[in-house]
Order: C-alpha cells, then structure tokens, then sequence
C-alpha cells in the first residue's frame, strides 16, 4: 500500500495531466491522494517542495532504469543505457527536461536559488551535468577497463536523439542503437573520447564532467 508521500506524488502527477503545473492546487492534490490537505503541507512544505519532490522522482526512476540496463551482458551495455535514456525521455517529459535543461511549458521547474532548500524540505534535483555524470559514473563502474570511452560515446549518441529525435519512436529507437554500435565498432579499448565535455543544451552545464551528486514518471504532453 502507497505511503501519503508516494500518494501525493502520484496524485500531483495526475493534476499535472490535466493542467499546466501552474494551475494545479494543492487543495486538489489532496483531494485526489485522499489525505487532508495538512497532510500536503506536512509532507513538502511547499508547492515548490511538491514540485522538487516530483522532480527528485523522476530522476530517481531514471537512474533506477539505467541500473536495471546495466545488468545486461558487457558488451551490450552502452547500447541498453543508450536506448533506455531515449525512452525515459520520450515517456518522462520530466525526465526530459531534467537531462536537456529544456523545460516545457507547463511542467514544475527545480528552484535552485540559495535558500530554496529550507522552503521546499529538500534537496534541488540534479541539473543536467550532475544527472549524466551519475549516468556515466555508474556506466564506468560495472564496464571493463578501458570501455568507459565507449560508455561515454553512447550517453553522447543518446542524448543527441533525445534533443533531435527522428520522427517516429521506432526510428529514433534504432537511429540511437545504430549510431551507439557504429561508434562502439570504431572507438578503441580505452580510447580517449574526442570533443569538449558535454553540455546539456541551453544550460551552460558540463554533462560530463565535474563531481557527482546525490540524484532525487511523466508522460510527455
């Protein structure tokens, strides 16, 4: 049986399919988990906790997905985590948005300004450099040595289809495996990766570089 938190949740998230995040209240959010609306405010604090608690969320199932992609054979697991981070992101418009930068309109946005921590109850989720080195720190950790250029390449590869993707889901499916395999094919054991860090589009953050930090499902709309 769901907590009241992960009721809440759930029931923010249904709000937010009928609505832009701005017109969601909380009253209603409450109404929908069925829990008072004290209950609401003891839980997150704020809207701005609901939505950092939402976003924490979505970045949790990511991580969670490219753990479970990383149980594939050695070989095969950039390709896993390069076609898992372009589902998530087609079926998680949160998800999205917390690996590009890029923030639909209508979806609740992290608050990172100084002090937000003490208004929401929480920590901001990752920016996008933080969320792909997690991504990368974990690929790096269970692949042969000298394989984390490869692992690199594919988060690269991946992250350009969630960006650009090709019409159809399908396509873009197979468009991220074959330029993920292409590149496996010619990028050598321990390879350097060539080109800068990369940087989650119109953010200004380095995707892959810089330390890890702690992480925290939406249906594009």
């Amino acid at each position: 049986m769901p907590t009241a938190r992960q009721a809440l949740l759930d029931a923010a998230l249904r709000a937010l399919d009928d609505g832009p995040w701005r017109t969601v209240r909380m009253i209603d959010v409450a109404t929908l988990a069925g829990v008072s609306r004290q209950t609401l405010y003891n839980e997150f604090g704020t809207k701005g906790g609901l939505a950092g608690a939402l976003l924490r969320r979505a970045a949790d199932g990511y991580l969670a997905g490219v753990d479970r992609a990383l149980t594939a054979p050695a070989p095969d697991r950039p390709a896993a985590v390069a076609l898992w981070t372009v589902r998530a992101a087609r079926q998680d418009a949160l998800v999205k948005a917390l690996l590009t930068g890029h923030w639909a309109e209508g979806l609740p946005r992290p608050d990172r300004r100084p002090g937000s921590r003490g208004r929401t109850g929480g920590r901001p989720p990752p920016a996008p450099g933080e969320l792909l080195t997690l991504v990368r720190d974990r690929m790096a950790a269970v692949s042969p040595e000298g394989a984390a250029g490869r692992c690199e390449i594919a988060l690269r590869l991946a992250l350009s289809c969630v960006i650009v993707p090709v019409p159809g889901d399908d396509a873009t499916d197979s468009r991220a495996l074959h330029l993920v395999r292409e590149a496996s094919r010619t990028a050598g054991a321990g390879q350097a990766v060539a080109g800068p860090p990369l940087r989650a589009a119109g953010t200004g953050q380095a995707g892959l570089s810089g330390p890890s930090r702690t992480a925290g499902g939406r249906s594009p709309r």
